[in-house]
């Protein structure tokens, strides 16, 4: 990974090869964007709220899973007893409809189901995904034809409809939250081969790549030790950017009813479960909705200001067009004055 940070520009290629000074270089410019900054704090006090989940929830007496019937209006189908939706001293974002849980400890438990399942199938993505990538641009003609007919194949795959399949038919036995992850994982691996082969034939065109095949060194040293280096940085743009979008694709599957289920909480679970409550009790669908969106937009965020502090000329090209169009309006300006 340090090898991976520490990537500057060739000149004349597009393409990122190691450099001394390059970590700073990454850290300065990604210092230097406050939105990517701001969404980096987010994401971090999001993270340390899932890995802190039971100590929050007993600081505030409850559990995730225990049921409190005195807590629901059972004459009413179950709405909370109290003003919004049950709050209280005990329970800080009121309970649950028709069940009485705690909607809070839900919510910190929920957190380190879709915070936990969009890691790890975004690194199972990455993994599948440089190694068939690498092995294609470097193996023979007929590997790079097998692979890349397989990878056409996954990326033409709809991961919606596969999900929905998979999920299904496997016993509800196996945990869910490891076979979500393994799912999305499995079949979502194509766009990120195809950008590491078509990075790993442009890297392999590279005088050093050539000097280290001219000097005996195997294919698999030289992916190893010069090309992984340079693949670090769109490969930590495309993980960054496939982090929110696995958050997306767990909250579908669990708001569709295949993903995680009862009583292990998750947002896309709470979702489902609130489009017969919002009307009753909103805050059961406003809380997981907006923590939801929060973490998307966070990460979205955090991601696009990783590329863009990874790849310099993204920043270079947004400020000379700005500096254009200024140019230009001021131009116009001087015209009109005359």
């Amino acid at each position: 990974m340090s090898e991976a940070l520490v990537a500057s520009q060739a000149p004349g290629t597009d393409t990122p090869v190691p450099g001394a000074s390059g970590a700073r270089q990454f850290w300065r410019r990604l210092r230097e964007q406050r939105a990517a900054l701001v969404a980096a704090v987010v994401v971090a006090l999001l993270v340390l709220i899932a890995l802190a989940a039971p100590l929050l929830a007993a600081l505030e007496g409850q559990d995730p899973t225990t049921y409190h019937p005195a807590l629901i209006d059972s004459a009413r189908g179950g709405v909370p007893v109290g003003s919004l939706g049950g709050m209280s001293a005990d329970h800080w974002l009121g309970v649950e409809p028709q069940t009485g849980r705690d909607l809070f400890a839900r919510l910190v438990y929920g957190a380190r189901v879709s915070l936990g399942v969009a890691l790890a199938a975004t690194v199972v993505q990455v993994v599948i995904g440089v190694t068939i990538g690498v092995a294609s641009a470097l193996g023979n003609r007929w590997v790079d034809q097998l692979l890349s007919r397989v990878t056409d194949i996954i990326v033409a795959m709809p991961l919606m409809i596969m999900s929905l399949a998979l999920l299904a038919i496997v016993p509800s036995s196996f945990p869910r939250p490891v076979l979500v992850t393994l799912v999305i994982g499995l079949i979502a691996w194509g766009n990120i081969a195809k950008i590491v082969r078509a990075q790993t034939l442009t890297l392999k065109g590279l005088d050093y790549v050539s000097a280290a095949r001219l000097s005996g060194w195997g294919t698999w040293r030289i992916a190893r030790r010069e090309l992984l280096p340079g693949l670090a940085a769109p490969v930590i743009t495309y993980a960054a950017l496939l982090v929110p979008i696995n958050i997306s694709i767990e909250a579908a599957l669990s708001f569709l009813g295949v993903g995680v289920k009862p009583p292990t909480p998750s947002w896309g679970q709470m979702l489902t479960a609130a489009d017969v409550w919002y009307e009753a009790a909103p805050q059961y669908l406003l809380f997981p909705a907006g923590a939801l969106f929060v973490t998307v937009l966070a990460l979205t965020v955090l991601g696009d200001g990783v590329r863009t502090a990874l790849d310099p000329r993204v920043a270079s090209r947004l400020r000379v067009g700005t500096g254009r169009r200024r140019e230009t309006r001021a131009s116009y300006g001087k015209g009109a004055d005359a």
